[in-house]
């Protein structure tokens, strides 16, 4: 049986090693938001700089959360260790995004990684809803930003 100090212990590195991933990004973007992000056209439907902090932190939060809800049970299975496998690639291609992005400043490269990105998301969720739909609800705002974010990756790179 896992104690309550074990539980803690699992709920406070599920949301460090997912908000660590947001940190990554950060390290590329702040620069390039107001000296290259700024020059590119963008759609009108482009949320406003502001936005993209509180809505990361969240989303990185119950992603967190969706690790936490799978991890926390002692019960082991393939389908487990499966998740954890693609939680992990998702969450790599989610941080290389922000390099390729906005570090190499190739909205292409961008694109392309995101594409990745949605598709290992998808994955996540199949195997999350296998374990706990709570798990698998918590990934869903997650999969829309993300969805928004290639369509909005996608218009940047067609129209610079």
């Amino acid at each position: 049986m896992i104690s309550y100090v074990q539980k803690v212990l699992k709920f406070i590195i599920s949301i460090i090693i997912c908000q660590s991933a947001g940190i990554f990004g950060s390290l590329f973007t702040f620069d390039s938001i107001s000296d290259w992000y700024v020059t590119l056209e963008k759609p009108a439907f482009a949320p406003p700089n502001w936005i993209f902090g509180p809505v990361w932190i969240t989303l990185y939060f119950l992603m967190g959360l969706s690790l936490y809800i799978v991890w926390k049970d002692e019960l082991k299975s393939k389908t487990r260790n499966a998740f954890f496998v693609v939680f992990g690639i998702q969450l790599i291609l989610n941080a290389l995004w922000s390099f390729l992005f906005f570090g190499l400043r190739s909205p292409f490269l961008g694109l392309l990684d995101i594409i990745l990105l949605d598709i290992m998301v998808i994955v996540t969720i199949i195997y999350a809803k296998s374990i706990s739909k709570l798990a698998m609800i918590l990934l869903i705002p997650y999969l829309i930003w993300i969805v928004f974010a290639s369509f909005l990756n996608y218009v940047i790179f067609l129209v610079n």
